[in-house]
């Protein structure tokens, strides 16, 4: 409802505080009691709760409450902005509300949100986004596509300045898509909320494709599918949750350090298990998440994009109170091999860590790229090679572990130290060589295969001649001759180790060569 401003001044101070006081009342209802429960019929929370359940209690400062446009005489325009504290941490915020005009973007809105954004790079503190909007205000024409493009500059000039998190939670489609998408992380509810560029109408007038929402644009389709999303929630209140806790992981800005915390856990600890996880069959698989969750700190771990690319791992956790970023190759998934989404979700994670100052520790078992035509036409060259310029690039401590294979271009991609490691481990399970037995014998041995007279006496050679290769070169030990390994560890020490090293790293200075920016392979 819009606000009548007429008659307000003349009166006494009571009274004059009294109006405003209902002026302040129905400016937060939004579009009205009537749109509200539209709202929660969808089963979705108004902006404002939403910011009730994000921050601490009375902690929020609005800003532009009483904001409008010509096109809106709602004050506030569809969005309420303004600062304040999660779980003591300074962050601003905007939350689209829904129930004004479908919370759709006009220059009044977006001006609103530019200036939360201003704020919070000269702050120093994280910006969230809470997206829900039926897109660009139509009424305004190009101005509300302008604004967008405001909001877009912003995202950009921020990425790597302060920690930008995206949480969708409605409709977000048209060019609204390309401001989450410029962010850190993005969020998504699963069944309440999409992202998409041209609806389900649109692709079935042009392309006669039918597809619901959900399966275009869908929470599940954008963190399987399309890596779009980092993380999905099964409703409103379990997004904010998984919010708060990325966000405790993480500093206000680029020049600080992220958050200490000590839980508690013994810096000498050593799990017994980490002794036998490694099987004995170079072939079988185990879980590489059960890996860190024994050497981390206790109930630290917090995966990130854990549904796209899971032949790759990326999460946050705690080393003896320290943050760190986790690269891991995952056994379980793939054998562990490198393909192009698993490259991406990588090199993107390394980046982020690296902007913020946040060390980063890569368990590997890697038996190299994923083969096949399909790889090589999509390009795994140049999206490998993004994981490779991200370790390159990064200036922040770099602590490797080798648990067991790490073969060809895949052991340099994989913070070798050629490419910036700083402190590399191996357990002795740990296999470091150009290629697998099997595939090394078939290529040096080709014409002692070659001679053999039948096929039993092949097969008997071939299993001597690959115990042979598996003895000279499948053990960590050359690696460590020539000082690409630090220390052969056993397993059960790996947690101090890591946390010694990061001690040594902690004042690590490196600065790049001095030049504009560089040339990531896109």
């Amino acid at each position: 409802m819009a606000l009548n401003y007429r008659d307000l001044g003349g009166d006494s101070t009571q009274r004059r505080i009294q109006k405003l006081k209902e002026l302040h009342e129905r400016a937060s209802q939004g579009g009205g009691l009537e749109a509200i429960d539209k709202q929660h019929e969808r089963r979705k929370l108004t902006a404002r709760e939403r910011l009730d359940l994000l921050l601490d209690i009375d902690s929020f400062q609005e800003v532009g409450k009483f904001v409008s446009s010509k096109s809106n005489p709602i004050p506030g325009d569809g969005v309420v902005t303004g600062f304040g504290t999660v779980n003591g941490q300074r962050i601003g915020v905007y939350s689209q509300d829904f129930t004004v005009m479908g919370g759709s973007l006009g220059r009044s809105h977006a001006d609103k949100i530019c200036k939360i954004q201003d704020a919070c790079v000269a702050a120093g503190i994280p910006l969230i986004g809470i997206n829900d909007s039926g897109g660009a205000r139509i009424q305004e024409g190009v101005v509300s596509l302008g604004g967008y493009a405001d909001i877009f500059y912003r995202n950009v000039l921020a990425s790597g300045v302060i920690p930008q998190i995206s949480a969708i939670m409605g409709p977000c489609a048209g060019g609204a898509v390309y401001s989450p998408a410029l962010t850190d992380f993005v969020f998504m509810v699963r069944e309440t909320s999409f992202m998409f560029l041209t609806g389900p109408d649109v692709i079935k007038e042009v392309l006669n494709e039918d597809v619901t929402f959900e399966e275009l644009g869908g929470a599940i389709t954008h963190n399987q599918k399309s890596g779009v999303a980092h993380m999905s929630a099964k409703n409103e209140l379990e997004c904010i949750q998984q919010i708060k806790r990325l966000l405790s992981f993480l500093p206000g800005n680029n020049l600080e350090d992220p958050p200490f915390l000590d839980i508690g856990d013994p810096v000498n600890r050593r799990e017994e298990k980490l002794a036998s996880m490694v099987p004995d069959d170079p072939n079988k698989p185990y879980d590489m998440k059960e890996v860190i969750n024994l050497v981390v700190d206790r109930d630290s771990f917090f995966e990130i994009q854990p549904l796209y690319a899971p032949n790759m791992i990326t999460a946050f956790a705690r080393l003896g109170g320290h943050v760190i970023g986790i690269i891991a190759n995952q056994p379980r998934e793939l054998a562990g091999c490198l393909d192009i989404n698993g490259s991406v979700k990588g090199a993107r994670f390394i980046r982020f860590c690296d902007a913020f100052n946040i060390p980063i520790v890569t368990f590997q078992d890697v038996p190299g790229f994923l083969p096949g035509t399909n790889q090589e036409w999509l390009g795994i060259i140049k999206h490998g090679a993004k994981l490779l310029y991200a370790y390159c690039e990064a200036t922040v401590p770099l602590l490797n572990v080798t648990t067991r294979k790490s073969y060809g271009g895949a052991y340099c991609v994989m913070s070798s130290k050629q490419v910036g490691g700083d402190w590399n481990l191996a357990w002795p399970t740990g296999e470091i060589a150009v290629m697998g037995a099997k595939g090394a014998v078939k290529i040096i041995k080709r014409k002692e295969l070659a001679a053999a007279k039948n096929q039993k006496d092949k097969a008997e050679l071939t299993k001597k001649l690959e115990d042979e290769y598996k003895a000279d070169f499948l053990h960590p030990y050359l690696a460590a001759e020539v000082g690409y390994m630090d220390d052969i560890i056993d397993p059960r020490d790996t947690r101090p180790k890591l946390i010694s090293g990061l001690e040594m790293l902690k004042n690590k200075s490196l600065q790049l060569p001095r030049r504009k920016h560089g040339n990531v392979p896109l």
